[in-house]
């Protein structure tokens, strides 16, 4: 429980670089919703990475390289997903952007981003300081 919540701690800070870039370039610089979508899911994926490397799953066991090999193939899914999803919500209903954007967000996020970083990015972290504090307290 304690992973889970810290990891939606890192994916809300994620989100709000998301949203927050998302909205500032298509309300304020006219950038079509499409592409700043997608620069938002790019500077949300990369804050969610670094924040989830160094603070959540704390995995001094794997190297940074494979993590970001990893990293890579699950953030480039939820970037076309977060962007194919948001652009065809929004002509499908015919709907401001950021309602598609706010629903296929949180869908992503839980569905996709959490349980492929959990299980494949950052699988063996928490498995291997476990098995430790194991050992450790069956030797006191």
């Amino acid at each position: 429980m304690v992973l889970f919540a810290k990891a939606q701690v890192s994916a809300v800070v994620a989100t709000c670089v998301d949203f927050g870039l998302t909205i500032l370039l298509a309300q304020c610089f006219g950038v079509y919703y499409f592409y700043a979508t997608m620069i938002g899911a790019i500077s949300g994926g990369v804050t969610n990475c670094v924040i989830n490397y160094k603070y959540v799953f704390e995995d001094a066991h794997q190297h940074k390289r494979s993590v970001a090999i990893k990293y890579l193939e699950v953030w480039l899914g939820s970037i076309a997903l977060n962007t194919f999803g948001t652009y065809a919500l929004t002509e499908l209903l015919h709907i401001h952007f950021l309602f598609p954007k706010v629903v296929v967000a949180i869908l992503v996020a839980v569905l996709w981003n959490y349980q492929l970083q959990r299980f494949y990015v950052y699988r063996n972290c928490h498995t291997e300081k476990l098995f430790h504090r194991y050992i450790k307290n069956m030797k006191e």
